[in-house]
């Protein structure tokens, strides 16, 4: 169910297939497309108008090239782009079932957790025995606790990329994902930066409060999603082992990342996008360097 204003906004739709919500828009012309109508340009994505008139005035090289090196479809472009899939969400999924299914292995799935989990001792080389390992910060979304752990997380990174990445393109995509699981790292720094923690909750958490505010900024309907994502945070209080400073940190930052990439959507504000982002990752090392050792020695 959408409501009154969202089905009202045809700029939420695709002009090509009007019943196909977007969040995307061709690079050219700032039309609204859908995943299907959606051709990777240098920068963003085009429309199958726009492609036409760029494929007029190729050069006889470009030609060439072209001919060499990608396979067209019936309608004169890229299948694998044309086709909207998600590609992003592919390739996390691959790297950390692999990374999850190699750490079942006796022996050497102990020492792959050991190298990628986060504590926060492993920041403050001056505090703790520990050597300075920053990206710790990061590698802790591809390992996890076992394959039930493994299993659910990756279901949700399947379902919420299937929306998300079309709707906002692989490299905001990608940025929201890491950005977010940042975010819960930095949480779980601040508030317990005793405990170890390992899997993608954060990013995943991320995922779904961006999905939340993108979903409203657009009319939908997203009572549902808040509801689901309430009780999914709610559940970290109940069952022991689950992090939920990592959920709480995640999802404050998708959704921060979020109302940039919904303020800053069209092409003349993509310089304050990058800042904007850039800015947000700067304040979040700021915090992690400089509050967890205030609340260690206090």
């Amino acid at each position: 169910m959408t409501t009154p204003e969202f089905a009202d906004n045809r700029d939420n739709f695709c002009y090509r297939h009007p019943d196909r919500q977007s969040f995307v828009l061709c690079q050219r012309c700032l039309r609204t497309i859908c995943p299907e109508c959606q051709t990777q340009a240098p920068v963003g994505v085009i429309c199958p108008e726009c492609m036409k008139e760029q494929q007029k005035n190729r050069t006889p090289a470009q030609k060439r090239a072209q001919r060499r090196w990608g396979g067209r479809s019936a309608g004169g472009t890229m299948t694998a782009v044309r086709s909207g899939r998600p590609i992003v969400t592919y390739v996390l999924l691959a790297v950390t079932s692999f990374i999850g299914l190699v750490q079942l292995i006796p022996g050497v799935g102990d020492v792959i957790t050991q190298a990628l989990f986060f504590r926060a001792p492993y920041l403050y080389p001056n505090l703790f025995p520990f050597p300075f390992e920053p990206w710790r910060l990061l590698s802790v979304l591809f390992v996890h606790g076992g394959f039930f752990h493994l299993a659910l997380n990756m279901l949700a990174l399947w379902m919420l990329g299937q929306s998300l990445e079309p709707m906002l393109g692989r490299a905001r995509f990608l940025a929201l994902y890491l950005i977010s699981g940042f975010g819960g790292s930095v949480m779980v720094a601040v508030l317990a930066p005793g405990s170890a923690t390992v899997g993608a909750s954060g990013a995943i958490f991320g995922l779904m409060a961006a999905l939340l505010i993108i979903g409203r900024h657009i009319g939908a309907n997203v009572t549902g999603l808040l509801v689901i994502l309430g009780i999914n945070f709610a559940l970290g209080f109940f069952i022991g082992n689950i992090a939920w400073q990592a959920h709480l940190g995640g999802a404050i930052v998708g959704a921060l990342v979020a109302l940039i990439l919904t303020r800053t959507k069209r092409r003349e504000q993509r310089v304050w996008q990058i800042v904007l982002l850039a800015v947000l990752v700067v304040l979040l090392g700021v915090v992690v360097a400089f509050v967890p050792p205030l609340i260690i020695l206090s």
